[in-house]
C-alpha cells in the first residue's frame, strides 16, 4: 500500500493487501439485519478466574519494573452518546520501561444491566483501523445480549487515530498515492516503484512523532491490552476481535493464556503465513468472492457481464487493462479513474454482499466511461472524506504490518510472484501480489516471528470462519483453530468478510451463547 509523492511524479504500487478490515462497517456503519435482534436468552455466568502464571514467566501486572503502568490512576470523563472515555500511559519500548511513554486512547459504552459480566474489549483489524469507532458503531456490531452483560471497549491501539498516530503523507499527496501505478510492467517502472516506497517510508519516518515507528509491533499492542485489562479491574480479558484484530487476539492468548477470558476471533489471519503466502491467501480469497459476485450479477436482469462467468471475468479484466492507459472520467477533474482506484473499488464491493449492487451500478458506468461509481467505492475503502481528507489506516496500516510480518523477498522475487498471482487471480491478484514491496523497503525490520499460536493453559476461545471470506479466507480460521490448544472452529457458508452479525442469526446465537456463558458450539459447527 505505497504510493508516489506527487513531488516525485514517480509510478507507484497501490497494492490491495495487508488492509483485512471490518472497514466497510466502520465506514457506512451498517450491518445486515442478522435476525437475532434479541440476542441470546442463555442465563449469563461469571467469567473464569485468571489461572497460572506458567513456570518461569514473570507476569508484568506483578512486575515491579511496569507498576507504573499497571497502577496509574486513570480518569473517565463523558464523551457523548453514552460513552465515556480516558487515556492510559504505556512505555513507547517495552524494555525500556523507565524510557519515552505513549498515551492509548479509550472509550467505553456501559453495560444495560447494573451488574455486568465485566468488559469485552474490541478490535476491527485493519492492521490500524480505530478501536475507538468500531466501540461507537457497538449498537449496530453487537447483539442485545452482549450490550447488556458487557461493557463494551474500544482502544486505538499505539499508533492508531487518538493514540500518536503515524503520520506519512498530507491529503494532497494520498491523492496521488491512491491512484498511481498498480502494476509496474517492466524493469524501469519497478524501479520506479522501489523508490517511491522508499520515499513513502522516509515521509513516515520524518512526520511521526518519538521514536514509535519501531514500536507499533502487535506484541508491544498486545501488553498495552493488558494493562488496559487490570485499568478496567479485569482479572481477565474478555475480547471480540474481528480480522487482524484476530492476530491482535491470538498473540495475548499466547502471551498472557492465564488472563483468557472469553474470546472471539472472527475472519481469522494464520499467525504462521509468510509475507508470500498472506498474499496469496488473499488472492485466491478475493478471486473466489470477485467469482461468486460474477455468478450472483448474472443470475440477474441488469449485469453489464455477459455470457458464462468466465466470460464476465474477461470482460471485467479488459475493463481494468484498459483503465491502466485510459483512467475514466468520474466528473473531478483532479480524480479520474485509474486501474488502481477502480481496483480498489472492486475490492471493496467484495468485502459485504449488501455492496454487491454497487459494484453492479459502478461496473455498468465505467463500461460506458463513467468512473464516478468505482470511485465512490474505492474512497470508502480509502477512508476518503467528501471534503478530501484522508483517515489514518492508510499510514498505520503499513508501519504496523511491516513490524509484524517479516518480508524477506527482494522486489524481483515480488515481481515474479505478483506476475504469477496476476495469471492465476485475474485481475485483482497482480495488483495484492505487488503488496509486498512496501515492507520489502520499510526502515525497521519485523519483530514478530512468523509462528503457531498455541496459547497453552488458556480458557476456551471461539474462532470463527467464514467459506468465501475475501480478505481473511477461510483456510486461515481453520489453521489458527487447530493450533490453539481450547480453540473451537465454528464456519458460516457465507461470501463475506468476518460472519459475526453479518446476516446469520444461527452465527449470532452461538457466539452470543459463548460470550454469555463460555459454552462453545459443537465441534464441526456449521451455520448455512
Amino acid at each position: 500500500m505505497f504510493r508516489s509523492d506527487r513531488r516525485e511524479h514517480r509510478p507507484a504500487v497501490r497494492s490491495l493487501t495487508l488492509l483485512a478490515a471490518v472497514a466497510l462497517s466502520l465506514a457506512s456503519c451498517s450491518f445486515p439485519d442478522s435476525g437475532s435482534d434479541s440476542g441470546s436468552t442463555a442465563k449469563p455466568t461469571a467469567l473464569p478466574s485468571a489461572g497460572t502464571v506458567p513456570s518461569g514467566v514473570t507476569d508484568p501486572a506483578t512486575d515491579p519494573k511496569y507498576q507504573k503502568f499497571y497502577g496509574q490512576k486513570v480518569a473517565w470523563s463523558a464523551c457523548g452518546d453514552g460513552f465515556k472515555c480516558m487515556k492510559f500511559e504505556v512505555p513507547v519500548d517495552w524494555e525500556q520501561p523507565t524510557g519515552e511513554t505513549l498515551k492509548i486512547a479509550v472509550n467505553e459504552l456501559p453495560a444495560g444491566r447494573d451488574d455486568p459480566i465485566g468488559s469485552m474489549v474490541v478490535n476491527p483489524g485493519g492492521p490500524g483501523v480505530s478501536g475507538m469507532d468500531y466501540a461507537k458503531v457497538a449498537q449496530q456490531a453487537f447483539g442485545e445480549s452482549i450490550l447488556r452483560n458487557y461493557n463494551v471497549v474500544g482502544f486505538d491501539p499505539r499508533g492508531v487515530g487518538a493514540s500518536d498516530p503515524v503520520k506519512c503523507y498530507d491529503d494532497k499527496q494520498y491523492d496521488q498515492y491512491t491512484s498511481a501505478e498498480s502494476t509496474p510492467d517492466d524493469q524501469a517502472e519497478i524501479n520506479a516503484a522501489v523508490a517511491s516506497a522508499k520515499d513513502f517510508a522516509q515521509a513516515c519516518e520524518k512526520n511521526t512523532d518519538n521514536d514509535l515507528l519501531e514500536h507499533v509491533d502487535t506484541l508491544s499492542t498486545v501488553k498495552d491490552m493488558d494493562v488496559l485489562r487490570s485499568l478496567l479491574g479485569d482479572q481477565v480479558l474478555s475480547y471480540h476481535g474481528a480480522s487482524y484484530g484476530t492476530y491482535i487476539g491470538a498473540w495475548y492468548a499466547e502471551t498472557f493464556p492465564w488472563r483468557v477470558g472469553r474470546m472471539t476471533l472472527d475472519g481469522a489471519i494464520d499467525p504462521s503465513t509468510s509475507a508470500q503466502e498472506y498474499t496469496d491467501g488473499q488472492a485466491e480469497g478475493f478471486s473466489r468472492a470477485l467469482r461468486a459476485y460474477v455468478t450472483d450479477c448474472q443470475d440477474g436482469g441488469d449485469c453489464p457481464l455477459r455470457g458464462t462467468v468466465d466470460e464476465g471475468l474477461n470482460q471485467l479484466a479488459t475493463l481494468v487493462q484498459r483503465a491502466d492507459s485510459n483512467p475514466l472520467d468520474t466528473g473531478d477533474p483532479q480524480r479520474p479513474l485509474t486501474q488502481a482506484l477502480m481496483l480498489t473499488g472492486i475490492a471493496q464491493a467484495l468485502y459485504a454482499q449488501q455492496l454487491w449492487p454497487m459494484l453492479t451500478t459502478g461496473l455498468t458506468q465505467a463500461a460506458s466511461g463513467d468512473g464516478s461509481g468505482l470511485l465512490s467505492l474505492a474512497d470508502t475503502y480509502l477512508e476518503r472524506s467528501s471534503s478530501g481528507h484522508y483517515g489514518g489506516t492508510l499510514a498505520s496500516n503499513p508501519a504496523i504490518f511491516c513490524l509484524d510480518v517479516p518480508e524477506i523477498r527482494t522486489p524481483d522475487q515480488i515481481a515474479t510472484d505478483a506476475a504469477k498471482l496476476n495469471k492465476e487471480f485475474p485481475p485483482l491478484g497482480g495488483s495484492i501480489g505487488w503488496g509486498g514491496l512496501g515492507c520489502s523497503q520499510w526502515p525497521y525490520k519485523a519483530v514478530m516471528p512468523r509462528k503457531e499460536l498455541h496459547a497453552t493453559g488458556a480458557a476456551p476461545i471461539l474462532v470463527l470462519g467464514t467459506v468465501d471470506d475475501p480478505a481473511t479466507p477461510y483456510e486461515w480460521a481453520k489453521a489458527l483453530a487447530s493450533q490453539l490448544d481450547s480453540g473451537r472452529l465454528l464456519t458460516w457458508q457465507g461470501t463475506v468478510h468476518t460472519a459475526y452479525r453479518q446476516g446469520s442469526s444461527c452465527i449470532d446465537e452461538k457466539v452470543e451463547d459463548y460470550m454469555l456463558t463460555g459454552a462453545l458450539p459443537a465441534e464441526g459447527t456449521t451455520c448455512k
